[in-house]
């Protein structure tokens, strides 16, 4: 098992700035694949923002073929709107992998940031920062590509213990 390469999708979603990132992971080595943001014109209609999310996370796993997909828990926040809004935009971003037949597993903020940095309460500089020394070839261009690629590197450090609990 930890010597089969895989490759992993992160997903962070958002209704404006959907960021996806994309790894291969072989036993302990991680290499950047891809990453980038999908985003949606705030002006359209939510329906179709929300659509347009969809085809994009589809074209974008077409295109990469990952195993496996990751993506980080809801958290909720004072305003519950804008909770909401993120949620259905999380169930968008869920949908693409489970179309495709693509197992996803889900991970809080603070046990990502703790893969990655090594501190839970980790602040995105930080985050950012490992990121670029865990994976040296990916220059995220934008914060939302950056934390996909985290929730991509904390799934390659779970998912061995993930499959054990599972058999």
């Amino acid at each position: 098992m930890a010597g089969e390469a895989i490759r992993i999708i992160g997903l962070d979603p958002g209704l404006r700035h959907a960021g996806w990132g994309i790894i291969d992971s072989t036993g302990n080595s991680l290499s950047h694949v891809a990453d980038g943001v999908v985003a949606a014109d705030p002006e359209l209609p939510l329906a179709e923002r929300l659509l347009f999310i969809h085809a994009e996370l589809t074209r974008i796993i077409q295109e990469f073929h990952p195993g496996e997909a990751a993506i980080e828990e809801t958290f909720v926040s004072k305003d519950a709107r804008a909770s909401l809004k993120l949620g259905q935009a999380r169930g968008v971003a869920i949908l693409a992998p489970a179309a495709a037949g693509i197992p996803l597993a889900e991970y809080a903020p603070n046990q990502i940031k703790k893969s990655v940095v090594g501190v839970g309460h980790a602040q995105k500089e930080q985050i950012h920062h490992m990121v670029r020394v865990l994976l040296p070839k990916a220059r995220p261009h934008s914060p939302d590509a950056a934390d996909a690629l985290a929730i991509a590197i904390c799934h390659a450090h779970h998912r061995t213990s993930r499959l054990r609990l599972r058999a």
